[in-house]
This record gives structure tokens, sequence and C-alpha cells, in this order.
């Protein structure tokens, strides 16, 4: 059953964020667009009501329901910067907005947008993490949540990786490609 929530939760994130687009741009309902923006964050709601219900019902909490802790976590934490990337290319294609800026490959600033977005990803680490270390409280039960346990270990080795490669532009910048002239 999780695994359809999340799923189902997937799709209707970007369903509000393409309704919420759609009316702020084409149908010219910049108010209704709010609205349907604003309601991307109840699908986290779902899931969590979901997923605990599934939990509460006897199950054994497995690597789903640490991976709907980790789909929350990554919602909240980049659920805005996924907005207003899909924001800005909506504008661009829909209603004569500007078009977007390239992304940075090298240099000073592409060091930056790594440790910013590693620093997000952190972000999603300490959501996710306190979610599933609530729901092992809340179980009480180490062998029903062992492989929560599995998923925080998993994710935090993830995140040192992802530090280690992150952090690396900033001692290593990437340089610009040098430019052959013929």
């Amino acid at each position: 059953m999780v695994v359809s929530v999340i799923i189902g939760c997937e799709i209707a994130f970007w369903v509000f964020v393409l309704a919420g687009l759609a009316c702020r741009y084409l149908l010219r309902r910049r108010t209704l667009g709010a609205v349907l923006l604003a309601c991307t964050p109840v699908v986290d709601l779902v899931l969590l009501a979901a997923t605990a219900y599934d939990l509460h019902q006897g199950g054994e909490a497995s690597f789903i329901h640490g991976l709907a802790a980790i789909y929350i976590g990554v919602s909240i934490a980049f659920g805005s910067r996924m907005i207003r990337w899909a924001d800005i290319r909506f504008a661009h294609r829909f209603a004569g907005g500007p078009p977007p800026d390239p992304k940075v490959k090298h240099g000073a600033e592409h060091a930056r947008n790594e440790r910013t977005g590693w620093l997000l990803h952190l972000l999603a680490w300490g959501i996710g993490c306190a979610l599933l270390l609530g729901i092992i409280a809340w179980i009480g039960d180490e062998t029903r949540t062992a492989s929560l346990m599995s998923v925080i270990q998993r994710w935090s080795i993830i995140l040192a990786i992802d530090f280690l490669i992150s952090f690396s532009y900033t001692l290593w910048p990437r340089k610009a490609k040098k430019e052959h002239s013929d």
C-alpha cells in the first residue's frame, strides 16, 4: 500500500505544480495558481498519514516506509526549489518570460551551488531521520523497525559521500574549458 501512496504522492506533487503554473500563466488566475502550488505540502501530509496508518495496523516497518520519510524530507527541503525551477521554465515557454539562466558548471559560483545543494540535502536528511526516529520510538519494537535504522545508516553514508563531492569543488573548483581557435 505504501508504495502506491508514494507513487501517487509524487504524481500528485507534479499535478499540483503543473496545474498551479497553468492557472497562473495560461488562465491568468494568479490566486488560484498560488492556492494550487500551496497544496503541494498537503501531499506530504497524506504520505505521512498513510505511512503511520500502515504501521499502526501492525505492518512491519520496511525500506518502503523509510523511502516515505526520505520522500517527505526531500520534498520539504527541495520542494520550493523544484517549483521555482518549473515556474521559470513555464513562464518562459508560455508567458514570454525571460529564458532560464544557464547552469553554472565551473568556478566559485558552481562550488557555492554545490555547497547549497549539500546543505539542502542535510536538511532533507534531518527531516527524514527525525521522522524515522519518531516512527521507531512510536512503534517501540526494535525487531519491527530494524529496516528503518538501516535506512538512516545508508542515508548517512550517502550524505557523507555527497559532502565529500560537493565540498571538493570548493577546494578544487572546476575550470572552464578552453575554446580552441581554428
